[in-house]
C-alpha cells in the first residue's frame, strides 16, 4: 500500500496575502511547522484550534486529519477527510482527501469500503497513479480473503469427517451363521473340558497313609 498523507501549506493556490488575512491560517502555519517536526499531538491541537475560530476551513480540517492519520488516530483521519469531502468545492482538494480516506479505511481493514474510497479518487483523477496501486493491492486482498472463506468450509469438513468414528457395515447373515457356529463350537469345547476334568477327580486313587 502506497501511503502519500501530506498536509497543505495554507489553502493550495491561494496567495499568501490572502491566506494571511484569515486569522486561523496563523495557527495553520504554526500547526504544519509543528507537523513537519513530527510533534503530531501539538499540531492535532493547533488545527483544532484554527477550527474553533473558522469551522469551515478546510485547511485546517484537512489538515488536522493529517495530522491524525501519522499520530495512528485512522479513525478520526478517516471522519477528518470525510468531512473535507463533504464541505469543498475544490476537486483537487477532493481528490486528495478521497485518497486519504481510502487509506484511512485500509488502516482498519476496512477493505470493502477502502476500494470504494479508491474508485471514487480514481474518478476524480484517473492519472493517480498511488490511487490506482492502492485499488490494485485491495482488490488483490480482496479476491484472496474471499477465496480463503470459500475454501474454510471444504477444510472444515475434512477435519469433521476426519474426526467421525469409522462406521463398521452391518454384518451379512452368512457372517452372522458363522459367529454363532463359533460361539456354539467353543461352548462345547468348554463343557467338554469341565467333563474331562469332572472324570479326573472321580477317578483319582485315595492315598495311601
Amino acid at each position: 500500500m502506497r501511503t502519500k498523507v501530506t498536509i497543505l501549506s495554507l489553502y493550495l493556490m491561494v496567495a499568501s496575502v490572502i491566506a494571511f488575512a484569515q486569522p486561523e491560517n496563523a495557527v495553520i502555519a504554526k500547526g504544519n511547522k509543528l507537523y513537519k517536526e513530527g510533534k503530531f499531538e501539538e499540531a492535532i491541537a493547533a488545527y483544532q484550534q484554527a477550527l474553533q475560530q473558522n469551522p469551515e476551513n478546510t485547511t485546517a480540517k484537512y489538515n488536522l486529519a493529517a495530522a491524525r492519520f501519522r499520530n495512528s488516530k485512522f479513525e478520526e483521519a478517516q471522519k477528518d477527510y470525510e468531512g473535507v469531502v463533504e464541505k469543498t468545492g475544490d476537486s483537487k482538494l477532493k481528490q486528495k482527501a478521497t485518497y486519504n480516506n481510502g487509506v484511512s479505511l485500509t488502516k482498519q481493514t476496512k477493505l470493502d469500503e477502502s476500494i470504494d474510497a479508491y474508485k471514487k479518487a480514481l474518478l476524480l483523477n484517473p492519472q493517480d497513479a498511488d490511487t490506482r496501486f492502492n485499488l490494485q493491492k485491495a482488490l488483490e486482498e480482496r479476491h484472496k480473503q474471499n477465496k480463503a472463506k470459500e475454501q474454510q468450509p471444504q477444510q472444515q469438513k475434512k477435519q469433521e469427517k476426519k474426526k467421525e468414528p469409522q462406521k463398521q457395515p452391518p454384518a451379512s447373515r452368512k457372517q452372522i451363521e458363522q459367529w454363532m457356529q463359533s460361539l456354539r463350537q467353543k461352548e462345547q469345547e468348554v463343557q467338554q473340558k469341565m467333563q474331562q476334568n469332572k472324570n479326573r477327580s472321580v477317578n483319582k486313587p485315595e492315598k495311601d497313609w
